[in-house]
């Protein structure tokens, strides 16, 4: 039998470059910086969001706040007990990372890296992370108009979907779904993080480190 045209079906919901966008789209990351950082063009942004879309059958910002989590994700394997979520109790980690606006990466590479000493974890792109005694500082490139002083409290929790079902059923504003951050290439360990308000017009968010499947 002659062999069907076209690329084979994805054995997830998804396509990887989908999730990828769809990833930066819950992040509140805008269509023109996703291409920026796809090297890409933003028409092909639009069009990845219009086929997730239609795939989903959920449209616009309701996107920010789709629940979805890859097939590859350990999150998808472990089926963990939500549990907590009946409960009143719910219980924040340590602030597991702390988030800096710089203007330009190599320099606050050098100043935070060989000037300060902290350990550099990785860097891709506009951003770049290091460890100072077990709390992640996270830098991240802003333009002169968009730069302004401030941090991001980040909190760690068990379960980073479960935390955010709580806090919403307490009435915490969330700014979208819980979505997948960075994947250790040796160790395939994820870090997912969600964003919420504080009332006061500060951002604070969750974090979770989901560990590889065995």
């Amino acid at each position: 039998m002659p062999r069907p045209r076209g690329r084979p079906p994805h054995p997830d919901v998804l396509t990887p470059a989908e999730w990828q966008v769809l990833d930066w789209w819950r992040h509140g990351v805008a269509r023109s910086e996703v291409a920026r950082r796809r090297g890409t063009t933003e028409d092909a942004v639009k069009y990845h969001l219009a086929n997730i879309a239609d795939k989903l059958g959920v449209r616009g910002q309701d996107l920010r706040h789709w629940p979805g989590i890859p097939a590859s994700s350990p999150l998808t394997a472990e089926g963990k007990d939500r549990s907590m979520l009946a409960t009143s109790t719910i219980a924040l980690g340590p602030i597991g990372q702390v988030s800096l606006s710089i203007r330009d990466v190599v320099r606050a590479e050098r100043f935070y890296g060989e000037i300060l000493g902290l350990k550099h974890l990785y860097t891709f792109g506009d951003l770049a992370f290091f460890d100072a005694d077990g709390m992640r500082v996270y830098l991240h490139r802003k333009d002169p108009a968009d730069w302004q002083p401030g941090s991001i409290l980040y909190f760690r929790v068990d379960d980073v979907h479960a935390a955010q079902e709580a806090l919403g059923n307490r009435g915490v504003h969330f700014t979208g779904a819980p979505h997948l951050i960075h994947t250790d290439d040796e160790t395939g360990a994820e870090v997912w993080m969600t964003f919420f308000e504080d009332g006061e017009g500060n951002t604070l968010a969750l974090m979770a480190q989901v560990e590889a499947r065995d």
